[in-house]
């Protein structure tokens, strides 16, 4: 019979791992699953200026502190991905892509939210071949290349920000006719005049030539004008989407798929709560998801302490 765990974190971002810290604390003897993406959204990001007793600190250096500390209170992890789950009974039922069966009195669920793709033509047939979301992870590629961002919010502006060490030739693409980034990081933006900014303009096609991306289409919304932008590399920061398809049926999800909360923690179903971007659309702060992290471990160990 499977070990019956107090309780499983699924998920290893700043949410996750905050948990963990919480709750091996608190003597619950997490196991954290760390899921397709070990560390989050910030193991691709470069410096993080805005970490509270940080001036300056790269998002996988934060990651891996994080996770230390959690291991040094006691949470264990495991590199698995978590595919389906039961909630219809206790204790709980978590199934991972290797098989592996788990159980557990209460889950956290911190699975984030992945970027959001175009969906145009080309796009699958070029994606890794010029086509990124990740500029820390690609830059050395693109020195003193051609590249297109598209998107105008936070994540645009810190790819465009980053890029501008590697090159002067950078493009952003916005389909809206105004920035949607904070006002914080659209004005080193705005000031750099390598920095190219087409507004009202979608990218509707992705060429490219022996494999690689090569050039894409756009159209101006206003004028239907279209346009064809030569290019060495396209980077898409247009959104994310929350990870919870394997989550369908078992709790209560909004209509965007984010994971529906009430009383800041807790899910549909008692015993399970969920923490970070898997259900805040609006927020998306590391600083937030370590927050969060931080309510959902403190409820679930009163959950824990109520079935005593």
């Amino acid at each position: 019979m499977s070990k019956i765990h107090k309780l499983i974190i699924i998920g290893s971002g700043p949410a996750g791992l905050t948990a963990g810290i919480y709750a091996s604390r608190a003597q619950l003897e997490p196991l954290i699953v760390r899921g397709k993406e070990p560390g989050g959204q910030l193991m691709g990001t470069s410096a993080v200026e805005n970490w509270p007793g940080n001036i300056s600190i790269m998002g996988p250096k934060l990651m891996i502190e994080m996770e230390k500390h959690a291991k040094h209170f006691g949470s264990s992890t495991l590199d698995e991905i978590v595919t389906k789950v039961d909630f219809s009974k206790k204790p709980f039922t978590l199934w991972t892509n290797k098989e592996t069966e788990l159980k557990a009195k209460c889950v956290i669920i911190a699975t984030g939210a992945t970027p959001l793709r175009l969906g145009i033509p080309g796009e699958s047939e070029f994606w890794g071949k010029g086509i990124s979301t990740c500029a820390i992870c690609d830059s050395a590629f693109y020195n003193d290349k051609k590249i297109v961002i598209v998107g105008g919010g936070d994540s645009a502006m810190e790819m465009a920000q980053f890029m501008t060490k590697f090159t002067n030739q950078i493009t952003i693409i916005q389909i809206q006719d105004q920035l949607s980034a904070s006002k914080a990081m659209q004005i080193p933006i705005l000031a750099n005049k390598d920095i190219k900014i087409i507004y009202n303009t979608a990218i509707t096609e992705i060429k490219g030539v022996n494999e690689k991306i090569s050039s894409i289409i756009t159209t101006n919304k206003k004028t239907n004008a279209t346009q064809q932008i030569e290019l060495d590399g396209l980077f898409i920061a247009i959104g994310l989407k929350p990870q919870t398809k394997f989550l369908e049926g078992h709790l209560e999800l909004d209509k965007y798929g984010y994971l529906s909360l009430k009383d800041h923690t807790k899910t549909s179903v008692e015993g399970v709560f969920g923490a970070g971007d898997v259900s805040d659309y609006r927020y998306r702060q590391a600083i937030t998801a370590a927050g969060a992290g931080c309510m959902a471990a403190l409820d679930a160990e009163k959950y824990l302490a109520s079935l005593e």
